[in-house]
């Protein structure tokens, strides 16, 4: 994970200014300091999606050659059908 930074000291001394106790302060801001620890980033994302992006590449080369085959599949077919008939 990213790490962001946050001043926790001048936090607590903002929090104290407008008449928080130092308890609750120091409480607040370990709370946003732990979420912070589990907030995801682009480049974290781009790293769990290039295995994705891979696999699709390769299903969409896969789905062109059988769109070839099946192509060659209907022609020889339908060559077949046509030379019986006529």
């Amino acid at each position: 994970m990213a790490t962001i930074t946050f001043d926790t000291q001048e936090a607590v001394i903002k929090l104290k200014a407008v008449g928080v106790s130092q308890e609750h302060a120091d409480a607040f801001v370990r709370a946003i300091v732990e979420a912070q620890d589990s907030l995801v980033t682009r480049t974290d994302l781009e790293m769990a999606l290039t295995p994705i992006k891979t696999d699709l590449a390769v299903l969409k080369a896969d789905s062109v050659t059988l769109k070839w085959m099946m192509g060659i599949l209907i022609a020889g077919v339908l060559s077949i059908v046509i030379k019986s008939f006529f």
